[in-house]
């Protein structure tokens, strides 16, 4: 893999590294526990939107530097500042950027080790798959500290059951990694050591599919979320014409009667 770089205009807050059409952003800011800055936040939006625009991108990776994948909100930073409308900017950024990564046409999946907690959970809820150490911890503690995490518990309700996203919201307790997998907030836990390869190997798989398909079905998997199941139907047939009807389509399905491996021109 690419040795991680910072980004232009960037500082340090952040790293890319890619490698074989897999972009990885690196948080990097280990000495807070990756805590969203606004600075970070402004610069994981920004290179998000970048990477829509490249086609050599097919799948996006999100870690941590340090000991930590992100800790949340820098607390710090919201209590240096006791004023509304930097209020107002910081959650109207974060907000800005979990919606990026839903709206992104290549799928993001999250690398997850130490914790992941308050808009750090919300991080992980927000990106499509989540790998994770088996020694990962996951917590929405806003309300120990007289903070709901409120704008965490948008992401979290719409990946996890709602007895579930309560619990760790009105709680507010460490979620170890088995549990949190058991709650649907993971795809896989593995060991630490391995859990470089898990991303490398699904990020891989992912890279190999048609960069067309895969922006056809995330995006219709998150509209569709929102439709009644009748509008769905509707959606979902349209988007499955227009599916046939490009060259992908046609060559995917000829290769599987042909027995042979498709080749992906993403028209």
């Amino acid at each position: 893999m690419a040795h991680p770089a910072p980004l232009p205009g960037d500082g340090d807050n952040l790293l890319r590294s890619d490698s074989a059409g897999i972009a990885t952003l690196t948080l990097n800011r280990p000495q807070a526990r990756n805590a969203l800055s606004l600075a970070l936040m402004n610069a994981v939006t920004h290179a998000l939107e970048a990477i829509a625009g490249d086609a050599s991108v097919k799948v996006v990776v999100i870690a941590g530097n340090g000991p930590a994948f992100c800790a949340g909100h820098d607390l710090k930073e919201l209590r240096a500042n006791p004023d509304r409308a930097f209020y107002e900017q910081t959650f109207t950024a974060c907000s800005r950027m979990m919606q990026a990564m839903v709206r992104l046409p290549q799928p993001v999946i999250a690398r997850v080790h130490g914790i992941a907690t308050a808009a750090g959970c919300q991080l992980v809820a927000s990106c499509d798959l989540a790998l994770a150490a088996d020694t990962a911890r996951f917590a929405t503690p806003g309300v120990n500290i007289g903070l709901f995490c409120s704008t965490p518990m948008v992401a979290l309700s719409r990946n996890i059951g709602r007895k579930q996203a309560m619990e760790m919201l009105l709680l507010g307790e460490m979620v170890p990694a088995a549990r949190a997998l058991e709650f649907g907030l993971l795809n896989q836990v593995v060991p630490e050591a391995e859990l470089d390869g898990a991303v490398a190997e699904m990020a891989g798989k992912i890279a190999a599919k048609s960069p067309l398909v895969l922006k056809i079905g995330k995006e219709a998997f998150y509209r569709q979320l929102e439709l009644g199941l009748s509008d769905a139907y509707d959606y979902a047939s349209k988007v499955m014409t227009e599916n046939m009807l490009a060259r992908d389509a046609g060559e995917g399905i000829d290769a599987f009667i042909e027995k042979r491996p498709p080749v992906w021109q993403g028209h």
